[in-house]
């Protein structure tokens, strides 16, 4: 099952075997998507206002060691209770903006 994460350009090194948000000291997990619609809506929920560049991470959840879970029924967002191995992004790219920072829909692949 594939899901996604939104992370800042600046703070994602793809050489590095993991990856930990700097957010996860606080809250304890990665946050996903599960569906790639709605990346948009949660990048510009929580991230218009920074300016920086982002990146998607697509991530296979069956190439990670650590738990993840959805932490209540009928959720979209699977949250990974660990750090994310390198080897379970099998996809990187650039989140679409506008010149207003809005971020735009993600091209979905046929």
């Amino acid at each position: 099952m594939l899901t996604y994460h939104l992370v800042p350009a600046d703070e994602y090194h793809a050489t590095m075997p993991t990856y930990t948000p700097a957010a996860f000291a606080v809250e304890g997990f990665i946050h996903t998507t599960k569906t790639l619609s709605n990346v948009h809506v949660v990048a510009n929920r929580y991230y218009q206002a920074d300016s920086r560049p982002y990146l998607l991470l697509t991530i296979d959840l069956e190439r990670i060691a650590a738990p993840w879970r959805y932490d209540a029924a009928g959720e979209e967002y699977p949250h990974l209770y660990g750090p994310l191995e390198q080897m379970a992004v099998v996809k990187v790219q650039q989140c679409p903006r506008a010149a207003d920072g809005t971020f735009l829909p993600i091209p979905i692949a046929d």
